[in-house]
């Protein structure tokens, strides 16, 4: 049974709410695009085009193991939310209020996907900008949402993510 533990997300704190050692079922992690991205002629996978802030460091950290990858999702301007196997053609689409209010209804509708399978997340790490939360104001917004972790910092936040993903045992 999953026990939901919603928390506010706080920056300044978003480590406050991981214990060390605890291990959850299920995890999800969410990170912006990224504007420098692998080109290409052909779709590559959202983890693998995507080269720019945290995503080096968590395609090395992750990108081997067939189950964390299967959890990890991508915030893009171009498509919404979309999992580090979806692939993509390289794009330049930045994000400002306008299309994340465009797209907002689209990742809600994604996300709750992956929050009625059968393993649902007990704690998201999202690694975004703030722009990038329009795009989540509804997970934000459900009281029976999971614990969130956020880093606010993008490009330098990396750190303080995979301080998140030791206490997880990624």
């Amino acid at each position: 049974m999953n026990h939901r533990h919603p928390h506010p997300a706080n920056p300044a704190n978003a480590i406050a709410h991981t214990v060390p050692g605890a291990h959850s079922q299920a995890e999800l992690v969410i990170v912006g695009c990224s504007a420098e991205k692998t080109p290409t002629v052909t779709p590559l996978p959202a983890l693998d085009l995507y080269d720019g802030g945290c995503v080096p460091h968590l395609r090395a950290r992750v990108g081997h193991l067939p189950h964390q990858r299967s959890q990890v999702r991508f915030l893009s301007a171009e498509h919404g939310l979309v999992t580090a196997d979806t692939r993509l053609h390289t794009y330049d689409r930045p994000l400002d209020p306008a299309r994340a209010t465009e797209l907002r209804p689209r990742v809600w509708a994604q996300l709750q996907a992956d929050l009625h399978s059968d393993h649902i997340p007990d704690d998201i790490l999202v690694v975004a900008e703030p722009l990038y939360l329009i795009l989540l104001a509804d997970l934000l917004a459900d009281s029976h949402r999971p614990r969130i972790h956020w880093i606010a910092d993008h490009a330098d936040g990396w750190p303080q993510a995979a301080a998140i993903l030791d206490a997880w045992g990624w």
